[in-house]
């Protein structure tokens, strides 16, 4: 038997009952669970069952109970309102769940729904003329996450990064260079290099406010650079390749990974072609301009002010590319070249008239795959004035945060072991796993289109709804098996009949719902849903640890039993972190 099976068993007699009561079967049954566990381990709702029988919903909740039976593995039965509650024999509760996860490991909670279906999750799209910061590792932190929850849920994922290496913000950079490096390098002044890029694109901005003159120089660099200029090529070669070994350490240290990169410069003159059809096709038509647009759909876009429809720029009039020229064929490249059957774009909130438009345009070309894509916007986040400084204009770096919340992290260590137990080392490595795992919990604990206001000391906190907390929990599990086989106590022959208090209850209905929450937390593009569940359980298991004793239980029976309770709560508990991008800690 199995988690599933149990569930089965339930809705065999629901279905049962129905059929016995009303003379059909139900068209739709859920179970879910109740709110609290003093009320049942599993619980239908029977409002859908009212809508079909019609039906007082409460006194179909009663008739049913009345008609179905208890036995080995039901052992009560109640009608709460409209809710039918089941409370299943504490025995095959936590047997079958304990076997399946501890049997599954880190595959408990794995589905095959996207079996052979390719997705494509595109993320970050750093710009080579600063270093990464603050928006981009909540970019990063969802792109990972929702990568994660899609392979677990059965697809093949391909983890993308565009990078936007062209234009005219790169250019800055590249003058300022020129005009007062006087031929420094990352190197010769022992800087990173994209740290060293992009003092150059802030003295830039700088300069220009006395020096107008400065944009006139930018866009002839920028010309220059499109027509293949050979000098100009040569110094944008080796600003760019100054920029990616930075990036690439920040990405390691944040622990971002990658399938296949796609570069700007390679990818702006994409989409062209298929302009080109689309006007032949009358998709696309060209304005007074010269320009070539696409009307949008007033159902969906409205129409602007003068009451005309609203239309998208395709291609300017001089035959230049737009973002959107490149993201047409950008799209088309990336589907025909993966095998994609479904494309998800981790992209600001800024963006979602963008999408909304590019998708609708993709439709409107007749590309059947265009129903696949999708774009996760996520909302803006904030660092309070003053609790860090950046190394570049306003904005708060990526590296700068790391360091700080290391820091951070060093400090919580070091009151949590005022016998100075740990080698500096050693505090320095958890550090280093406890801050990046603090940034990508406070950054996914949130719903992506929330706003955050990040706070470096509370999200590093060993206490409240933070990762820290959530990696004690789970070296506290991991702390209690290790003194167990130390102890040379085994798990044979468990009587799970022993468990069944509050506590014990509460912690296996989370673990029983871990599947189901990471499956919802992909299909909605929601990573904050497995994170709030993380949280849950490493709650539910701290208010067991803290009420009942495991190795120094009143048997050796029910240490067992408690032993095979923990070690699913390890398991549950390292798989979910794992699928937010934080590393399990087994001793903090």
């Amino acid at each position: 038997m199995s988690i599933q099976n149990i569930k089965n068993k339930v809705l065999e007699q629901v279905e049962k009952a129905v059929k016995k009561s009303f003379g059909q079967k139900p068209k739709d049954l859920r179970l879910d669970y109740p709110p609290e566990v003093k009320l049942g381990d599993f619980t239908i709702e029977c409002f859908l069952l009212a809508e079909q029988f019609h039906q007082n919903p409460a006194q179909i909740a009663k008739t049913l109970a009345d008609h179905i039976a208890c036995g080995d593995i039901i052992k009560e039965v109640k009608a709460v309102g409209a809710y039918l509650n089941f409370k299943i024999s504490n025995q095959a509760l936590f047997s079958e769940a304990c076997a399946q996860i501890i049997s599954q490991d880190q595959i408990f909670g794995s589905s095959s729904i996207g079996q052979n279906q390719r997705v494509m999750i595109e993320y970050l799209s750093p710009n080579t003329n600063k270093p990464l910061h603050l928006g981009h590792l909540r970019n990063g932190a969802l792109g990972m996450a929702l990568a994660n929850l899609y392979q677990t849920a059965g697809y093949t994922v391909i983890k993308a990064n565009l990078v936007n290496d062209r234009g005219v913000h790169i250019c800055k950079s590249m003058l300022a260079w020129q005009k007062w490096a006087q031929g420094a390098t990352p190197e010769s002044t022992q800087t990173k290099g994209d740290h060293f890029v992009g003092r150059w694109y802030v003295r830039y901005s700088k300069e220009a406010e006395t020096n107008p003159e400065l944009e006139n120089d930018v866009q002839k660099m920028l010309k220059k650079w499109e027509t293949g200029d050979k000098e100009i090529i040569k110094l944008w070669k080796m600003m760019n390749n100054w920029v990616y070994p930075g990036f690439t350490q920040t990405y390691k240290a944040f622990g971002l990974e990658f399938d296949v990169f796609y570069y700007e410069s390679d990818t702006y003159k994409l989409g062209k072609a298929i302009v080109a059809q689309g006007i032949k096709k009358k998709i696309f038509y060209k304005d007074d301009k010269g320009a070539a647009v696409f009307d949008l759909p007033e159902e969906e876009f409205g129409r602007d002010k003068d009451g005309n429809i609203k239309k998208a720029l395709i291609l300017r009039a001089d035959g230049t590319s737009v973002y959107m020229t490149q993201d047409i064929g950008t799209a088309l490249l990336k589907t025909e070249e993966h095998q994609l059957d479904r494309s998800i774009y981790v992209v600001g909130c800024e963006q979602e008239h963008h999408f909304k438009c590019l998708f609708k345009i993709l439709q409107a070309l007749g590309y059947s795959w265009a129903g696949g894509l999708h774009h996760l916007s996520y909302g803006m986040v904030y660092l309070p004035e003053g609790k860090m400084k950046s190394r570049e204009g306003k904005v708060v770096d990526a590296d700068d945060l790391i360091d700080e919340m290391t820091k951070l992290a060093a400090e919580e260590i070091r009151k949590r072991d005022p016998e100075n137990k740990l080698s500096g080392d050693q505090i320095q490595k958890r550090a280093a796993k406890i801050g990046v795992g603090a940034i990508k919990f406070y950054l996914l604990r949130v719903g992506p289109h929330q706003d955050i206001h990040f706070d470096p000391k509370a999200s590093v906190s060993f206490d409240g709804v933070t990762g820290p907390y959530c990696q004690y929990a789970y070296a506290r599990t991991a702390g209690i098996l290790r003194n167990a086989h130390e102890a040379g106590i085994d798990a044979d022959g468990v009587d799970f009949g022993l468990l069944g208090n509050n506590e014990e209850l509460a912690l296996i209905q989370k673990l029983m719902q871990f599947p189901d929450k990471a499956l919802a937390a992909a299909e909605q593009f929601n990573p904050s849903q497995a994170a709030g569940h993380i949280y849950e359980t490493a709650q539910a298991f701290n208010q067991f640890y803290h009420q009942h004793s495991v190795l120094a239980a009143e048997s050796k029976e029910l240490i067992k039993a408690r032993l095979a309770l923990v070690k699913s709560a390890a398991i549950v508990l390292k798989k979910g972190l794992n699928l937010l991008g934080i590393e399990a800690l087994e001793e903090m």
